[in-house]
Formats: C-alpha cells, structure tokens, sequence
C-alpha cells in the first residue's frame, strides 16, 4: 500500500528516508509492522494494513522525527522533513519599538546570534546569546507535515515547554533594517531581516518596506506567489523544470483562476532569499535573481538615505495595513523597488492621504500595487491573483489584477506596469530638464543619465527589470520627466503629478531597478534628493 511521500522544505522528493511503522497503540516499543525506504520519487510503501501507526523517518542531511497519523490507501500522506541547514526568522517580522519579537532558529548543532542594524553601515547592536540546550540536536526545529505554506512551521513549539526555552528581543528604539546574524561553530552563517517601526515618529520621511510582496516570493514549504500558487500538489516535486506548471505552462497559467482557488501564504517561514552575507557591504553589487527586490534592495535605499543626511522612520507595509503607520505625522512616503503587493486598506489610506489631505508619495519602484493582498488572521496572507483575462469582455480595459478588485493603481501612482521592457535594463533620457527635478544635474534634453548600477540580474540601468508606464487610468495632469531607453518601448517613465485642490503631490520612477542606482549613479541621486528636499523640506541633516 501506498503510504504518503516524503519531500523537504522546498517540497522536493526526498528518496532513501529510512521508515519505521509500528501500531499506535502499541507505543514507541510496540512490534514492528514494516520497515522500508522511500523511492525515488519519496513514495513510501508498506505492506501494512489500514489504521494509526507511529511513523519514524530519518535520513541523512536532515533531522529524524516521528509522527502518529492515520494511514489509508485513499489518503496518502505528505510528510516532511527538515535539511540540517541553518536559518531562522524573527516574530513577528516588523515590530514597534519597544515590542518583544520572538527568536525562531534551527540548526544541529549551537547557534551564536548577534543583532545589527543596517544602514550605510552594518552596526552591531548586541549579542543576543547562544542558543543550544542539554540534549542532542536541542536546536533543530521540525517540520510539520502537509502544506505548512498556509500555517506556518510553527517553530518553538515542540521542546520548548519552558519560558527560558524561547528567547525573546526588545526592539530597539532607533527605528530601521535590523538583521539577525546567525552562526554555528562549524563555520554556517545564516542572516535574516527584522524591520523595527518607531514607538513615535521621529522624522519626516516615513519608508515603506514590502514585505507583502517578500512573502509572495518566499518559497520555503514549496509553495509561494509563483510556484504552486493554488496548493501543493498530490506528490513533490522531483524536477521542477519537469513538474512545476510554472515551467511545464507558463508562469501565468496558475494565476487565471478565481482568487478563492487561491490558499494563503504564511508570513511564518524562513525567508532565505532576504538573506545577506556576513562581509557584504551597501555599496556591493547585489547578488542573486531576487535580492534587489527583497529586503537587501531595501538596503540600499536606506543607506542613501543616510548617505545624504536624510532622517527616516522604517515600517512593514503590514503597518500601513493596521494603521500603526500614521501617514498624517509625515511629509512624505516613500517605497522601495518593487512594493507589488497592497491591500485595499493601504490603497485607501494612501490615497487619501495625498488627494485629500497632502500627502506626498515617493514611488521608487516598478510594478507596484499590481494586485490585492488580504490579511488571514495574524499571520497570513491571500493573493488575488486572478489576472485580467484579455479574452473575456468583462475584463475589457482592466490593467491589473489590482484593477480587478480595488482600482487602477496608475490613478494613484500615474503608471502602470506593462510587459514591454520586462527582463531588460537600460539608462534614462531626461525629457523635461527644466523642471526642479533635474536642478543641479547638468542634463539637457535627451540626457541619458541612470547608467550605474548594483543590479545584477538584469544590470544595464535605473529602468529595468520590470517597468511603469502612463496608461488610460493615469491623470491628465501628469508630467513626463524622462523614459528609459529600453527596446521596443519598454522604458519606464518617470512622471510628477501637483495633486489639483487639497492635495498632495505624486513622483514615480517607474522601475524596480531605479534604487539599485542611487549609491553609485550621480544623476538618479541627485534627481531623487530633489524630489525629497521638496516634498519633505528640512528632512535633511
């Protein structure tokens, strides 16, 4: 009889997992009733008959565990088992000064953890301890079985039955990117993100972290945004380029059904794309498919802010969601490179916020607002991620999943994203050089400027990799700064927008690679520093 499979925490099938079944009933010392090894594709057979066994696994590379389940042929089993890799994550993973956040770590052997704060400079705050216990393997977490991705590991609960068991941290006062550094005397290091909010505003300018969209793109149990977005499948995964429809179809064919098709994504899981290496430094080229549009392109945002004197307070887009974020104590919001993830009350508050009451939005990004995020319970999250079908009449003229449930986001940012230009990078042509945001560049009509860059997926230039552009939902009050001078029309235009009446005022960048220039390209600094010195005067030190 088919018994389940057996698959790690990215969901790939786990072959040669040692497996013992024994009669629940019958305790850890009851008779043994088989004793097989999974096959290659982590399918486990037993010539057993139906009923609740103990089941032990175990297999090199990875922690052993045991679990009591129910096995019959009709209901095989999905069980996992963790890497011996060290990681770990901070929770929640945005806090307020001075809330405590819990610290969730795994490894087979003792952990060292430090906290630092990044900014121009990584910052050591303090040692946050060791991390082992008495008996063998204390700190290796486990997994729990079936589709963790919508739940949560749920880390610190298995052993951890004493307070001194979980170690907790303040977050500290001075607002920012905080990362935990984690190391185990065999030389693993693991580094993770924590964005820490301040207890009051302290400054002028207010930056938005996107860590909705860091969870869409967080793959850990095998599932995200993009790779098994509507569940996980029957079996796992033996060859992605042979099983995942996202390379078997086509990225978008698991984004056209109906947004209930789709389950939630935990925030609960270790987010190894978020993490940086113990040397790297702001100024380093970020390495990586994903890094620039995570919390290390977040980075580098943040050490310009510091590089050019400016005071800033740090939140999770989460805190804009559940109004920690007061927007009206700030002249201005800024976002980092690809915010693509919003839920309808960020949506609402922000444009609130600068129709109505002045707000001024800075939109460093590409891609943003592309579709709707609905919080589930304290600690997950749905994607509506059903897109436009250009085939169905009913969806004539949406431009974006978002538009599909909220509104069009060009209404607010003045662009939206389109596929031309996806995958490239190239400078921008400054189109209006006259304008304020342009002072002090030396650029004439026509200058390319943008050139620079830390990207390196996509390197070539501040407009890439995914980019804006003005659609039939944008104002008509909109002014063309520059356009990226990508092929085939696929350049980012930069646009501002006087908000007519009470309102506030609008800059969009269009381009998620517009802040991996900022530390290392002249003009795209000097174009961003103007925008802030006059939408939130006096910001700068």
């Amino acid at each position: 009889m088919l018994i389940g499979h057996v698959s790690d925490e990215r969901d790939l099938a786990l072959a040669g997992v040692e497996v013992e079944l024994t009669p629940a009933e019958e305790g850890a010392h009851g008779a043994l009733a088989a004793a097989v090894r999974s096959t290659a594709s982590g399918a486990i057979h037993a010539d057993v008959a139906p009923g609740e066994y103990r089941i032990v696994l175990a297999r090199d590379g990875f922690g052993p565990k045991h679990v009591v389940a129910r096995v019959a042929p009709q209901a095989p089993l999905r069980l996992r088992l963790l890497s011996d890799r060290l990681t770990g994550f901070v929770w929640p993973k945005w806090s307020r000064a001075p809330e405590h956040a819990e610290l969730r770590l795994h490894a087979p052997e003792p952990i060292r953890a430090e906290l630092w704060r990044y900014g121009l400079r990584k910052e050591l705050v303090e040692l946050l301890g060791w991390f082992d216990d008495h008996g063998p393997r204390a700190t290796a977490q486990i997994l729990p079985d079936g589709d963790f991705t919508q739940t949560g590991v749920d880390w610190n609960r298995h052993g951890y039955a004493s307070p001194g068991h979980v170690r907790r941290v303040a977050a500290p006062q001075r607002s920012g990117l905080y990362y935990v550094h984690a190391e185990t005397p065999s030389g693993g290091f693991f580094a993770f993100p924590w964005v820490v909010a301040p207890a009051a505003p302290q400054a002028r300018i207010a930056v938005l972290a996107a860590t909705m969209n860091w969870n869409a793109y967080n793959n850990f149990g095998g599932r995200s945004n993009y790779v098994n977005a509507d569940g996980l499948p029957a079996t796992p995964t033996i060859n992605a380029r042979l099983d995942l429809d996202r390379y078997r179809i086509g990225p978008q064919t698991t984004q056209a059904a109906p947004n209930d098709a789709y389950p939630p994504l935990s925030y609960e899981r270790p987010e190894l794309d978020c993490h940086v290496e113990r040397d790297a430094q702001a100024t380093d080229p970020m390495s990586g498919r994903l890094a620039s549009t995570l919390a290390p392109g977040l980075w580098r945002l943040l050490a310009w802010l510091e590089r050019e004197g400016y005071a800033y307070d740090l939140y999770s887009d989460q805190q804009l969601h559940d109004g920690t974020l007061d927007l009206d104590a700030y002249d201005a919001l800024l976002t980092e490179s690809h915010p693509e993830y919003w839920s309808r009350a960020m949506y609402e508050r922000t444009r609130g916020w600068v129709f109505e009451r002045g707000g001024r939005l800075v939109y460093l990004g590409g891609n943003g607002i592309d579709c709707e995020v609905e919080p589930v319970g304290d600690g997950a999250a749905r994607y509506l991620t059903q897109q436009p079908d250009p085939d169905d009449p009913a969806d004539a003229g949406l431009e974006s999943r978002f538009h599909r449930t909220v509104a069009p986001q060009s209404e607010l940012l003045g662009v939206t994203f389109t596929h031309a230009g996806e995958g490239t990078a190239a400078p921008y042509a400054a189109l209006a050089p006259g304008h304020w945001a342009f002072a002090g560049t030396g650029l004439g009509a026509g200058g390319v400027f943008g050139a620079n860059s830390l990207q390196e997926r996509i390197p070539g230039g501040a407009s890439g990799h995914e980019t804006d552009k003005r659609s039939a939902s944008s104002p008509d009050d909109l002014v063309l700064l520059a356009r990226g001078l990508n092929a085939d029309g696929g350049g980012a235009e930069m646009v501002y927008r006087d908000v007519p009446g009470p309102g506030g005022e609008v800059f969009s960048t269009g381009s998620i690679t517009w802040i991996a220039t900022l530390l290392v390209d002249a003009a795209t600094s000097r174009v961003t520093a103007n925008v802030l010195d006059r939408f939130a005067p006096g910001a700068r030190a």
